[in-house]
């Protein structure tokens, strides 16, 4: 069927070895402009079935931590209300090709990059300041802000597209401009680094919940307050998204709402 493809085509889709079968360039160009297609027509025959039920694959995208953490476990609900319809998640603390991924719907924390899609506010995740015991006994811990640059600092996703950390209290707003000593494009890969005492973190207070309540980091300047990051449900493909698609935006979107406002602000 592949073959008789290619020959109507005029173009090879898959390259072919003994040990593997990829897709080529043309391949994978082929499959981005078809999955719409194909999508689309679930859609249409999700619209008139009488039962209202979503079916076919949905496909989303989203940071790692936060899928693991924040949407996985509030997911049962929407898979009990839709058992017809599949689930392929693809985790990335990175910004993907959404189109050319076929995504329907990515779940993305921080500022969007210039896109042709579209994207929905769906919340705010708040940020803190955190190291080991460990770190703290050896280094000390910072009082004010300005303290942190005598510090070891751990990059991550959460800051990776800021070059100082804001901090404001009682109006008062101060920026310290820190270079990281470890870096790394992975959330859980940096909460790693702090809880093995390489430095301090600034991640989501989402991100290190846990690790907080199990005394394996320690929140520094809780009285100071840092900029919050935006969480935005993200369409690659605009007004054309999938019904299963805005469906799940609905869904954890009111699961948002209802989650407790020190940790997560709703819009």
């Amino acid at each position: 069927m592949i073959a008789e493809l290619e020959a109507g085509l005029g173009a090879r889709l898959l390259t072919r070895t003994t040990r593997a079968v990829v897709p080529t360039e043309a391949g994978l160009e082929f499959l981005a402009r078809m999955e719409p297609i194909l999508a689309a027509i679930d859609d249409a025959e999700n619209s008139v079935r009488e039962t209202g039920e979503l079916r076919g694959v949905l496909r989303l995208a989203m940071p790692s931590t936060m899928a693991i953490r924040v949407i996985m476990p509030r997911l049962s609900a929407f898979i009990e209300r839709h058992p017809l319809l599949r689930l392929d998640i693809m985790l990335d603390d990175r910004w993907q090709d959404m189109i050319r991924e076929a995504v329907d719907v990515g779940i993305r924390v921080g500022s969007l990059p210039d896109s042709a899609g579209t994207a929905r506010l769906i919340g705010r995740m708040h940020r803190v300041v955190v190291a080991s015991p460990a770190y703290l006994d050896r280094h000390g811990s910072p009082a004010l802000p300005e303290e942190l640059t005598t510090h070891r600092v751990v990059g991550g996703p959460a800051g990776a597209h800021l070059n100082s950390w804001q901090f404001e209290r009682d109006g008062q707003t101060t920026s310290i401009d820190l270079q990281s000593h470890v870096s790394t494009n992975d959330t859980a890969g940096a909460l790693a680094a702090a809880i093995a005492g390489l430095g301090i973190v600034s991640t989501t207070s989402w991100a290190c919940q846990s690790e907080l309540e199990a005394g394996a980091l320690v929140q520094l300047l809780p009285e100071w307050k840092m900029a919050e990051l935006p969480v935005h449900a993200y369409f690659p493909m605009g007004r054309t998204t999938r019904i299963a698609g805005r469906a799940f935006v609905e869904f954890i979107a009111a699961e948002l709402k209802r989650e407790p406002p020190d940790l997560f602000g709703s819009t």
